[in-house]
This record gives C-alpha cells, sequence and structure tokens, in this order.
C-alpha cells in the first residue's frame, strides 16, 4: 500500500469519532448542514452515505462534502461507490459485502482507505485477507439505520471479532452516549454514528459530548 494510504490511515486511527451520514434522518436538515455543524465540533472523519439519492447528485453532494471536509481538515469516506470517491478526492470508501470486491478495489486504488463491513469472525478474516485497511465491526445494539434480520452483536459479539482483527477496526450500530465508555473498555477506538448526532436537537453539542466521552481533548 503507498504511503498515502499510511498517512490517511495514521489520521484515520486519532479521529475517535466517525461520522456517518443519512439525511433522512437528520431531523429535517441537510447533510451539509450535518457535516457542517460536526466539522464545527471537531469531528475530523466523515462518511457520506445517502443510499436514497441518485448517482448524478450523489456525487454532486459528495463533491460539496469534499471541499468542506478538506478546509477543515477531516478524512471523507464515501459508501459504496468507489468511482465518486476517487472522481472527488475522497479519503477513503467503505465496502458493504454486496459492494465491489476489496481486492479489485485496492488494485484501483491504492491510495484509498478501504473499510468493509463485517458482522461475523469469518467476515473479519476474509476482509483481511483480501486487503482492507480497517473493518467495520457491527451492528451492535438496535438500529433504525440499518435493516437487519440476524441478532445484533453486542458486546460479546464485538469481543469475538476484535481478537481476530489485524487491523484497526470501528464500531457502529444503535451507539449511544451511554454506550461509550463500555466500548472503550473493549478496546474500541474509532464509534461510528448516525443518528445520534444527524438527529440529535443540537448536533454540534452531540458531536461535543461524544468526543469528550471518548478522549477528553475536546
Amino acid at each position: 500500500m503507498s504511503d498515502l494510504h499510511g498517512q490517511r490511515m495514521a489520521r484515520f486511527c486519532e479521529a475517535g469519532l466517525y461520522l456517518v451520514t443519512s439525511q433522512p434522518l437528520s431531523a429535517g436538515r441537510t447533510t451539509p448542514q450535518i457535516v457542517a455543524a460536526a466539522l464545527s465540533a471537531g469531528v475530523r472523519l466523515i462518511q457520506l452515505r445517502e443510499k436514497e439519492l441518485p448517482n448524478r447528485e450523489f456525487r454532486a453532494l459528495a463533491a460539496e462534502i469534499r471541499a468542506m471536509t478538506a478546509d477543515a481538515g477531516a478524512l471523507l469516506i464515501v459508501n459504496d461507490d468507489v468511482d465518486t470517491a476517487l472522481e472527488v478526492g475522497a479519503d477513503g470508501v467503505h465496502l458493504g459485502l454486496d459492494d465491489a470486491p476489496i481486492a479489485e478495489t485496492r488494485g484501483r486504488a491504492p491510495d484509498l482507505i478501504l473499510g468493509a463491513s463485517t458482522h461475523s469472525v469469518e467476515e473479519a478474516y476474509k476482509a483481511q485477507d483480501e486487503g482492507a485497511s480497517y473493518i467495520n465491526i457491527g451492528p451492535l445494539f438496535e438500529t433504525r439505520t440499518k435493516a437487519w434480520g440476524d441478532a445484533f452483536l453486542g458486546l460479546e459479539g464485538l469481543r469475538e471479532i476484535a481478537a481476530v482483527a489485524r487491523v484497526p477496526f470501528t464500531v457502529m450500530g444503535g451507539i449511544k452516549l451511554h454506550h461509550v465508555s463500555d466500548l472503550l473498555r473493549e478496546g474500541a477506538t474509532t464509534i461510528a454514528v448516525v443518528t445520534a448526532v444527524t438527529a440529535a436537537d443540537d448536533p454540534v453539542a452531540a458531536a461535543r459530548r461524544f468526543l469528550t466521552a471518548m478522549t477528553g481533548a475536546h
């Protein structure tokens, strides 16, 4: 992997809070408004995840969010769409189990952070073997941002998958502020949230509370 990839991953591992966008779950606010609030709170890792948008609108939004994150010195990860990630100069792309293969994407984009969704030990092994930069472990707790028919992983599932992680991992799925201390005790250092910030009455304050709980430095 490239030097630029290594530099991006160093910043990724320092970010702490990982905000994932969803305009339909943003209490009537736009994604740029939510991102601006998060950046002002000190968030330095954003994933653009807007599954409902047509491709052209998504690319235009990605270019706008790329400019905002670049100005703030924050990383931008694009969900699913490696073409858009490359087009707008994003720092990475997050791939679900049904998206483009990780190994193929790594060949196309050696500089990008490649995230992979994992729900089991077996999926974690596979994603790492194929070249994922980080794995996401989840969904941990009940959530309305992801259709899910299986049991939620909880702390026990997190513990099992984290034990086999050879790359950095993020955690996601129904995470609220009161979960942070338990997640930190289980070794989580990068916590991904959607509605805990996007749907909050005050997204700036909500993001700051997470950063304070995680690092005590904000």
